[in-house]
């Protein structure tokens, strides 16, 4: 797989959104519409979509792709400021990005932290054509996001700013490794989870056909048919596994065949 080809776009609050290109594989028939990924917390476009083979799988089934660095992960801007961030504030980000590609419509993929990104994406963006969201389930829907019931998000923050952070919840314990195994900013994170939406996504204004796949031992998408039964267009695929799901061949497969259409 090539390198991306990558630009930064600064965006109305002067935050520098950075995203990755990718385009589709010689030799295989193109389709115009560009799939872009949106990544989970504390991750970004390369640990999640690209190292993991997604982008890859989309480039041979013939798709342009476009990854992009939420802000305060990746190459984007960072901030310790919470008022800098919440999924809102990125799905704003998200749609600059859309708007600067300059194309009549997009496939979207989003995953956890991203998964909530996407979907208020959707409901405002007629641009979405296709819908793929993991990592999330009714967690969505009553409570506005990435379930908090599980993955509490003020023992997050404190975690993160921990330099010792002691005993911790089995998913907090887990998402501060992997934010110190990817490298990733744990001040910026901090102020995310301090941030992370709460409150009503207007999930019947959703227009794109959706597929929501979950792992059916994923503690942050339990229930997923909740979440499926409130999309308009949408349809569960669960696979076996937990969080981590996102990186399976099967994740890649079931997106890759429901864009395709």
């Amino acid at each position: 797989m090539d390198q991306p080809l990558s630009a930064t776009l600064v965006v109305d609050d002067g935050t520098g959104i950075a995203y990755h290109r990718w385009e589709p594989d010689p030799g295989t028939d193109p389709d115009p519409v560009p799939v872009v990924l949106q990544h989970g917390f504390a991750a970004n476009t390369a640990v999640e979509w690209a190292d993991r083979g997604t982008v890859a799988a989309f480039t041979a089934a013939g798709r342009g792709v476009v990854g992009v660095d939420a802000r305060g992960h990746g190459r984007s801007g960072k901030s310790p400021d919470p008022a800098r961030y919440g999924e809102r504030r990125m799905a704003r980000d998200l749609r600059a990005v859309i708007a600067a590609l300059g194309v009549p419509a997009v496939d979207l993929v989003g995953y956890s932290m991203g998964a909530v990104v996407a979907l208020l994406t959707a409901a405002e963006e007629p641009a979405v054509r296709r819908l793929v969201i993991g990592g999330v389930g009714a967690g969505v829907v009553e409570l506005g996001g990435v379930d908090t019931r599980v993955l509490p998000n003020d023992v997050l923050s404190l975690a993160l700013l921990a330099d010792a952070p002691g005993t911790l919840p089995p998913e907090v314990a887990a998402m501060r490794a992997f934010a110190e195994t990817v490298g990733a900013d744990l001040p910026s994170l901090a102020a995310q989870a301090r941030s992370a939406h709460r409150g009503r996504i207007d999930l019947a204004a959703i227009a794109a056909a959706t597929l929501v796949i979950a792992g059916d031992v994923d503690p942050l998408a339990q229930r997923p048919h909740v979440l499926a039964d409130a999309i308009p267009d949408a349809r569960l695929r669960l696979l076996p596994g937990d969080h981590g799901v996102v990186g399976s061949p099967a994740f890649r497969a079931a997106a890759v065949d429901f864009l395709r259409g």
